[in-house]
């Protein structure tokens, strides 16, 4: 008879020790803090617009100022704006397009310089979850430098970089991102006479480092 006591008694605290880390189980799940790691990826996917105050920092500016020119360089600093659009994926992904146009110092070779881009661009986000991710971004498309909007040159621009975004609110986020920047822009004779950007089969490489402080809207998209 006693062993059937203890058996019995055995058997009723197992089952009420069982039954209370269930419990405790289903509500750390429920608030949170027993979560799997790994959660999955935010659910709603976005078009992300906005704008971004940008810099254009000559780190060299190699052919299209060569060491052998008897004129100033006509390729210096600036700063302008950039607006862009694009896609915000479930995942870590943004797919998009910017256009840009910065104010740049020719050396008074020019009245207003204006280097114009438009190119693709996209991120990869390290995290889908914190309200502040990094991020790597890379880009493609073309340039065009010249007076007032013109084009005395163009060619190719392309980037690779990082940066840092912040989400404000559920559809407000803004950021802040490095970039270095090549562009390779065909050969040009300038308003002094002097050849530039010669060197490769008529064309010639320029290496700039942009600095981009942005502002962007999301607005989240049906679910398909």
């Amino acid at each position: 008879m006693r062993w059937r006591v203890r058996t019995l008694l055995a058997v009723l605290t197992a089952s009420t020790l069982a039954s209370a880390q269930a419990a405790r189980a289903d509500l750390g799940l429920r608030d949170g803090r027993l979560a799997p790691r790994g959660a999955p990826p935010i659910s709603a996917h976005y078009l992300q617009y906005g704008v971004g105050l940008v810099t254009e920092n000559v780190a060299e500016a190699g052919d299209v100022c060569p060491s052998s020119a008897s004129a100033p360089c006509i390729l210096g600093a600036g700063g302008g704006l950039a607006i862009r659009v694009g896609y915000r994926s479930r995942g870590p992904w943004y797919v998009g397009g910017a256009y840009e146009f910065s104010r740049q110092d020719p050396s008074n070779l020019m009245r207003l310089a204006i280097l114009q881009q438009l190119r693709a661009e996209t991120r990869l986000y390290t995290s889908t979850e914190a309200r502040m991710s990094p991020y790597l971004s890379g880009g493609l498309g073309m340039a065009l430098y010249g007076n007032e909007f013109g084009s005395d040159t163009g060619g190719v621009s392309t980037f690779l970089g990082l940066g840092l975004e912040l989400q404000l609110s559920r559809t407000t986020v803004i950021g802040a991102s490095l970039a270095y920047r090549p562009l390779l822009l065909r050969g040009w004779t300038d308003s002094a006479g002097q050849r530039r950007s010669d060197r490769f089969l008529g064309f010639g490489l320029a290496h700039l480092v942009a600095v981009e402080i942005t502002l962007e809207v999301r607005s989240p998209l049906s679910r398909w």
